[in-house]
């Protein structure tokens, strides 16, 4: 399914003067305008984004058990494809189970198509990497569609065997495979994907500047990189730091779904800048996914979907309640749901 975004979805590159301090504090950055723009050249400032003081190892901890515990339910409610829909501006929340699902769908195909993968470089595509990959739906729609090579990497065993279980029905081990491995550390060789996929794993990692850098180490010279990720706003020139009742808005997120702290859009472009990376471009698709918390909500409260979160456990039914911050989130402008993209220098 085709769309065209409409140009306030767009955001451009911000300025590269301003360099990030943390996560807690980013840099005063102005706001983005409708317009989008790309770089032609990259920042070699220093860069450092830094982890909240969450423990790297409780929180690696952390997020396993959570998918152990909810990608069942996940998978039984909304399929396989553990992500947003994307939907046009003026969607209806009231889309059948199917609609939301095509969305999802819409989702990636939209985000390979913002990254400028045309059918010509589809071609030239044979190796994969899905950094959290979920039960594996983004890997296995993309190896399908380009005939590639896909490995996945999730944190959560559970998340793994149920990966290669669907891959192994669907005919496609030979072309998937799924395995544990921390994004931080990923297990390959350097330069070894053409495509490098993230969609919505960015906000579990509690360091985002060796996230990128780990993303930018396995992608082949040329190879395409895609983040999809949840965001906070951008700040305000002048601005230190969010207000206090965004970033506590945010916290009690962060307590639900094991998240560390947030970052902009705009800090992962000057992440990528600091890398040498091309054709960098950014985009804030939150009126895009607006109507996709809502119909989870409705869906959890039919009922299938409270018996199915009773069965699932506590982590479940913390994660449904916590559900409405989402939705006030995006509603009062303070989470963002970016895409970020560019390309490896030859």
């Amino acid at each position: 399914m085709k769309a065209t975004l409409a140009p306030s979805s767009l955001t451009s590159l911000l300025p590269r003067h301003n360099k990030l301090s943390s996560l807690r504090s980013p840099p005063s950055l102005r706001p983005p305008s409708s317009a989008l723009m790309t770089t032609k050249t990259a920042s070699r400032g220093s860069v450092a984004v830094t982890a909240a003081a969450t423990s790297s190892s409780a929180l690696r901890e952390g997020i396993a058990e959570f998918y152990n515990e909810t990608s069942g339910l996940w998978e039984e409610i909304w399929g396989d494809h553990m992500h947003h829909g994307f939907y046009d501006p003026d969607s209806s929340v009231q889309l059948s189970d199917s609609g939301h699902r095509e969305a999802q769908i819409r989702m990636i195909e939209e985000s390979l198509r913002f990254a400028g993968v045309t059918e010509e470089e589809e071609k030239k595509i044979k190796r994969v990497v899905d950094v959290g990959c979920g039960i594996g739906g983004s890997s296995r729609y993309i190896a399908s569609k380009f005939g590639a090579e896909c490995i996945g990497i999730t944190l959560s065993p559970v998340q793994a065997k149920r990966a290669n279980d669907l891959a192994a029905s669907q005919s496609l081990s030979d072309k998937v495979s799924f395995q544990v491995a921390d994004a931080l550390e990923q297990p390959f060789e350097d330069g070894k994907f053409d495509l490098v996929w993230s969609m919505e794993s960015g906000e579990h990692m509690p360091d985002k500047a060796k996230f990128v850098k780990e993303l930018v180490r396995v992608a082949a010279p040329g190879g395409r990189i895609i983040i999809v990720t949840w965001c906070h706003r951008n700040l305000s020139q002048g601005e230190e730091a969010l207000q206090p009742w965004e970033q506590n808005l945010l916290d009690r997120i962060c307590k639900t779904f094991y998240l560390p702290a947030w970052c902009s859009t705009s800090d992962y472009v000057e992440l990528l800048q600091s890398l040498s990376l091309q054709d960098i471009k950014c985009a804030d698709w939150s009126e895009n996914v607006a109507p996709f918390w809502p119909a989870v909500i409705r869906t959890a409260l039919t009922w299938k979907g409270l018996v199915s979160l009773l069965r699932s456990g506590m982590k479940s039914i913390k994660g449904a309640l916590t559900m409405p911050l989402m939705i006030e989130g995006y509603k009062k402008g303070v989470i963002k749901f970016g895409i970020i993209t560019c390309q490896k220098p030859l």
